[in-house]
């Protein structure tokens, strides 16, 4: 029986103890292992990643090899190469390092330092504020001046940001070394950590390490005392859910009246990197050989399963092949195999003996029980035979063609209208009005372009090219702006705390105006049961949070004085009540729309109407609101033409239009006639075993059904391109910005004068941080957005930051090179870490670490902008 040293398995963070010991374990010699009692078996019988099942594992039969069902092929001799193809992948790594914190008395002996460290290299941020005594809830304020370490910058006014330093150059510790008087009445010191290298953000919806240095509690000389102890006390610290903390010390109410008191913790931390390896499958064909072999091999370290089955068509349905099989393989639910490849000097590998009849060999790597590597969000699929690979690509040019044909009847009607257009310049009367006629016909005549073709994939209505040149006064169609409109949110999700966020807003008109903003989003105005507004009950009733309905109006007058359009955030879907019904649910309304429960959904248990069923997703905090009600439509849309008459609106943000019917939405803003509307149609993206998928199709495409039930009168927020950017930047899969057609992934590469970009908004960051951008990165985001088709909109808090003149830099380039919704994109070089695409053929830009500059030929280059992993060219005139 040999020994055999399993080092990897210390070596891997995912499979091992961050402190067990030394691991050996005694094996069987690797050609006969018996995988019934093996340690590998685990791995082998865990979960699929394949497409055809990924139920809990039942049942587990291990196939041992023999001579009878090896294949009996002399691998020596030479064969011919059918195939061959190195894959790169990414997986992620855990690193462990040490958290140190450390609070001791200055030399003065008179005030105190706090010290955090971090072991593991990075550019790590220290994102923190402080807490007083008497405080309530869970905001933070920003320190006092003179506890800013150097360096420090403010974050809004309630957090600064400090980054580590290393004590000297052959320290590995990071270091950030906070000065405090004990006499003052800070209570606690909150902080979270940031990475800029890799945008890791440690901490979850607002959550954050808190140091307390006082227990609220005063001796005879009044003054604030300290908890002595710092541990496991929960408000002592409060873990955060990507930080492994084990604190050593214990509370003690003993304690709760002495001195504060120094101490010094190490804790482990782990960080998360994107580690780059590779996937080599060869196929050869020997002589005298009836069947052929595969060669798969990779340097990923330590113990790897490959997941595997063939297929038999183009379905590339999984499906076991006949013996032989390699050794160590396991059958897994009738579905597929696996086997565990066998140890290399730089990795490991298999060989598998196939019929050459077979159409293709499919499989994913399995690592341990939660970690995978695919091929860009996909199963690795292996063409076994080129005729029927031809075949299929044959075919598919076929369709292609077809489809082609069958368009060109409905592009040649819409570039007749293009003609039109361009014919109607030389008029003297009418111009502009003849010009929208046309093009409102060139957007009908694309929604109905849509309605055909919406049963093939993609399903999209592909816009004209040769309308780009159509002048930024023109309004295309109601709801649906100029396409050059930059629109600014302009607020977050503190805004309402001040009270008079419309008055400090009226300050700012100038200023947001001046940095090219064309359009402005406001908060929602209604009286709600939460301070932010997305709860409304009294529609009429604009005294809010924010501000009281005349301070609205001026702010609305200020920003039409500076050039804006002004949109309102108006909650449709669903509307809180007054009055409890018979039962006690809350379900009958008051003030001007004083509905009875006939205006609630039939099908929310919680809220009992008397509606008819829901049309779209129910929101269960509060009633969901029954459009199919002809009383409901007709109150709702006299509430909005009221707001555009009264407030001066000039269109709309309609929220969770996922709750309801985009065809009542084509109601309300053929009635309320909008110069400009977008719905927040945000669902899941498409993941598999944690990843996102490559492909996100579907989700693009719910988001393009929605935006053409409304007749394509409204846009919609691109939640797709924003998760695809946010995890092309998080993990260095810059790949994943195009996809299969070599487009943009997301709705701006199918309908872009409908998707308006963005990477951040009140939900995803603020103090909510839903699903908060990769830190660090925003600005290759604004560097994509900003310069790509769609309409972008910028959050408001990155305008206010340190980004401020960077993100003012790019709108005036797009403004000067008068990119627009509908601005061509060819995307030029994607990567795993770069991006780059030009724009019109005005502007070029690269995102990513990796290299990219514009080719030098008849059109020259000139650097317009550059900052952090980004670039943007203008082409010389």
């Amino acid at each position: 029986m040999a020994t055999l040293a399993i080092g990897s398995l210390l070596q891997n963070p995912r499979l091992s103890s961050p402190r067990g010991p030394k691991l050996f374990l005694n094996l069987k010699p690797l050609c006969s292992l018996d995988l019934a009692c093996s340690p590998h078996r685990k791995l082998l019988c865990s979960h699929s990643p394949c497409s055809s099942n990924s139920n809990p594992c039942r049942k587990f039969h291990v196939i041992k090899a023999s001579s009878i069902d090896t294949a009996p092929i002399d691998t020596s001799s030479s064969g011919d190469v059918l195939y061959e193809q190195t894959f790169p992948v990414n997986r992620i790594e855990k690193v462990e390092g040490k958290l140190l914190i450390r609070l001791d008395q200055s030399k003065d002996q008179l005030n105190w330092r706090l010290t955090i460290g971090c072991s593991l290299s990075g550019k790590w941020i220290l994102h923190w504020g402080v807490s007083y005594v008497g405080d309530t809830g869970s905001e933070w304020d920003q320190p006092p001046k003179d506890m800013w370490p150097h360096g420090s910058i403010p974050i809004k006014d309630y957090a600064i940001e400090t980054p580590f330093k290393k004590p000297s150059k052959d320290d590995t510790f990071h270091e950030v070394k906070i000065d405090f008087n004990p006499s003052s009445a800070i209570e606690a010191i909150h902080y979270v950590l940031k990475d800029e290298e890799t945008g890791a953000s440690y901490q979850h919806k607002g959550r954050d390490f808190r140091v307390s240095l006082v227990n609220y509690l005063k001796d005879d000389r009044n003054m604030i005392q300290a908890k002595s102890s710092f541990g496991k006390c929960p408000d002592a610290v409060e873990e955060l859910p990507n930080m492994v903390l084990k604190a050593e010390a214990s509370c003690d109410s003993k304690n709760e009246n002495r001195r504060l008191e120094g101490f010094y913790e190490e804790q482990p931390i782990v960080k998360e990197i994107s580690v780059g390896n590779m996937v080599n499958v060869a196929i050869r064909k020997f002589p005298d050989a009836a069947n052929i072999v595969l060669h798969l091999e990779t340097d990923i370290p330590g113990d790897v399963v490959v997941h595997w089955g063939v297929c038999r068509d183009d379905a590339k349905t999984w499906e076991i092949p006949a013996v032989p099989y390699p050794p160590e393989t396991a059958v897994f639910r009738n579905k597929a195999l696996r086997t565990l490849l066998q140890p290399t000097g730089n990795g490991s590998r298999a060989l598998f003996t196939l019929d050459e009849k077979l159409n293709g060999f499919l499989f994913v790597l399995k690592l341990d029980d939660s970690s995978w590597v695919n091929f860009q969000g996909n199963d690795f699929y292996i063409p076994l035979s080129s005729a029927r690979s031809v075949k299929g690509q044959s075919d598919s040019e076929s369709e292609e063609t077809s489809g082609k044909a069958h368009t060109d009847g409905i592009i040649n009607e819409i570039r007749n209208l293009v003609s039109g257009l361009n014919s109607e310049k030389s008029l003297q009367t009418k111009v502009k009005e003849a010009k929208e006629s046309i093009l409102n016909e060139i957007e009908k005549l694309a929604a109905e372009a849509y309605s055909i073709f919406r049963s093939s994939t993609p399903s999209y209505p592909e816009e004209d090219s040769d309308a780009d040149d159509a002048e930024p006064t023109i309004n295309i169609s109601s709801g649906t702006g100029s396409g050059f409109e930059i629109l600014c949110q302009g607020f977050n999700w503190e805004s309402n705390k001040s009270g008079r966020w419309y008055m400090e807003l009226k300050e700012k008109a100038s200023e947001i105006s001046s940095l090219g903003f064309t359009v402005i989003w406001l908060p929602p105005p209604t009286e709600s049961v939460s301070p932010e507004g997305y709860m409304p009950k009294d529609l009429y009733n604009l005294n809010s949070r924010y501000g009281t309905i005349d301070e609205l109006k001026d702010l609305v007058k200020s920003l039409h004085g500076v050039g804006l359009k002004v949109l309102g955030d108006v909650v449709l879907n669903h509307r809180c009540a007054h009055y409890q019904n018979q039962n006690g649910v809350w379900n009958i309304f008051g003030g001007r729309l004083n509905w009875d429960d006939r205006a609630v959904v039939g099908d929310d248990p919680h809220f009992q109407g008397r509606g008819n069923k829901s049309s779209g997703d129910n929101f269960h905090a509060s009633p969901n609101i029954d459009h199919s009600q002809d009383f409901v439509r007709k109150d709702l849309i006299e509430w909005l033409c009221w707001l555009r008459e009264e407030i001066g609106y000039d269109g709309w943000r309609l929220d969770f239009v996922r709750g309801f019917w985009g065809g009542y939405v084509k109601d309300y803003l053929a009635a309320s006639e909008p110069y400009f509307a977008v719905g927040e149609y945000w669902d899941s993206l498409s993941y598999t075993y944690g990843e996102m998928d490559h492909n996100q199709d579907a989700h693009r495409q719910r988001i393009v059904d929605w935006i053409n039930a409304t007749n394509g009168t409204a846009g919609a927020f691109d939640v797709t391109t924003k998760g695809i950017l946010h995890s092309a930047l998080e993990r260095s899969e810059y790949w994943r910005l195009s996809d299969q057609k070599g487009k943009p992934p997301g709705v701006v590469g199918w309908w872009p004068s409908r998707a308006v970009t963005f990477i951040e908004n009140h939900d995803t960051g603020s103090t909510q941080g839903h699903w908060r951008f990769p830190g660090g990165k925003e600005m290759q985001g604004y560097a994509y957005i900003l310069t790509h088709p769609g309409t972008p909109a910028v959050f408001y808090d990155h305008i206010v930051s340190h980004h401020r003149s960077e993100i003012g830099a790019l709108i005036s380039l797009r403004n000067r090179n008068k990119i627009h919704c509908r601005s061509i994109v060819e995307i030029v070089k994607v990567e795993r870490d770069v991006y780059a695409a030009t724009i019109d053929d005005r502007v070029a830009m690269k995102i990513g670490p990796g290299y990219y500059e514009p080719p030098s030929g008849p059109q020259r280059w000139s650097l317009a902008l550059e900052g952090y992993d980004y670039k943007v060219w203008e082409a010389s005139s």
